[in-house]
């Protein structure tokens, strides 16, 4: 199997996974019972980790809460800012294209009284600039963006974006679950008030993320969602997942930054564009992008070529949130394609294992596919 989903999961990395086994049994201890060594054993090893993901991302150690993953890394923030924020106002804007997990919940709150504008986005899946500026109000709390596309891997402008927000003194949150681990994220670089995370995009365990919360200039508060314990100072109460804690720390600490997987990424785009000549198009390849993703526009249905390679080639049309959906993508019919151009896309993204024979593969599967047509 040629496993180009990297954006949906990726693998547990072996240094990972070594660090993670002795805290299912040797050092199986509770991070909160630190009346004995088995605890403080735990409590360490997590204190440890979180340094190492505050290192990441430049935060410090207790700005970074510990959660499930991304999706409640967004509900969180976004929900922990509608409450405890409504006095001053009800108003969240957020973008199109973003993750079901952030649209949901604004849908959600839509209902409990929120009002919600949703920015759109040019062919290149880019905000206008000037279009946030003129949508924020005196009323407006929060605003949610993401940093890179989970399915087109398209970067928005993130250091504009929050200068902008913060002259009219609101905060912002920004998914960064697909951008870590990729490209280098500065919190403080790119002045981010709220940031969720996830381990198993950058080669860790599934079933742990966590919300960066700026606690000065601006300092940022949140109403729990989950009361019971006080833990991780009472922002979300719980038992911790200390193994898979660990792991996201190891994966943090071996994340390295290199080339090779956007020249492979270029390889397959340059070879499908010569195979294809005008009948393909690259989905936002005139805006900034992750070095690894790729979403092409073919001359036929994506589901088709899907099935025909399902056992030897993991691929996908869009985010695995709404692959079960079967509706064409809403960042794609965002980015202005019709609904059979985004029927007929699909998303390539690369990882730490993509070999340059498997791209070579890739494209041959393809070309016989374009042949048999």
């Amino acid at each position: 199997m040629i496993y180009l989903d990297y954006n949906a999961t990726t693998p547990v990395d072996a240094v990972v996974l070594d660090a993670m086994l002795p805290y299912f049994n040797e050092k199986f201890g509770n991070a909160a019972s630190i009346t004995h060594l088995l605890g403080t054993q735990a409590k360490d090893a997590v204190e440890i980790a979180r340094a190492k993901i505050a290192q990441t991302i430049n935060c410090e150690p207790q700005e970074f809460i510990f959660t499930s993953g991304s999706t409640e890394a967004i509900n969180l923030a976004i929900k922990g800012v509608f409450q405890l924020y409504h006095k001053k106002g009800n108003h969240i804007i957020t973008v199109k294209t973003e993750h079901k997990a952030v649209l949901d919940t604004c849908q959600y709150l839509q209902n409990k009284g929120a009002t919600i504008t949703f920015l759109n986005v040019d062919k290149n899946g880019l905000i206008d600039l000037a279009e946030l500026e003129k949508s924020i109000t005196d009323k407006t709390i929060l605003v949610a963006i993401m940093y890179a596309n989970n399915e087109t891997g398209i970067l928005q402008n993130i250091s504009e974006i929050t200068k902008i927000i913060h002259a009219k003194n609101s905060i912002f949150f920004c998914d960064a679950t697909q951008a870590i681990g990729k490209i280098p994220v500065d919190v403080q670089a790119l002045g981010i008030d709220l940031m969720c995370v996830s381990a198993h995009k950058i080669y860790g365990p599934k079933g742990i993320g966590g919300l960066f919360v700026r606690r000065k200039n601006p300092r940022v508060s949140l109403e729990p969602l989950i009361h019971g314990g006080g833990h991780e100072r009472s922002l979300r109460s719980g038992t911790l997942n200390v193994p898979s804690i660990v792991g996201f720390g190891k994966a943090c600490e071996i994340i390295s930054y290199d080339n090779s997987i956007e020249k492979l990424r270029d390889k397959l785009e340059q070879a499908l564009l010569h195979l294809f000549k005008n009948e393909i198009k690259i989905n936002g390849k005139n805006a900034p992008r992750l070095p690894n993703t790729s979403n092409i526009m073919f001359p036929f249905k994506a589901v088709d070529f899907i099935r025909a390679t399902k056992s030897s080639l993991a691929i996908a049309t869009g985010s695995a949130c709404t692959s079960a959906e079967n509706l064409p993508s809403h960042v794609l019919t965002a980015m202005q394609l019709t609904k059979q151009e985004a029927e007929r896309s699909i998303r390539f993204s690369l990882g730490r294992y993509t070999t340059e024979q498997e791209i070579v593969e890739v494209i041959r599967l393809i070309s016989n596919l374009k042949n048999q047509a």
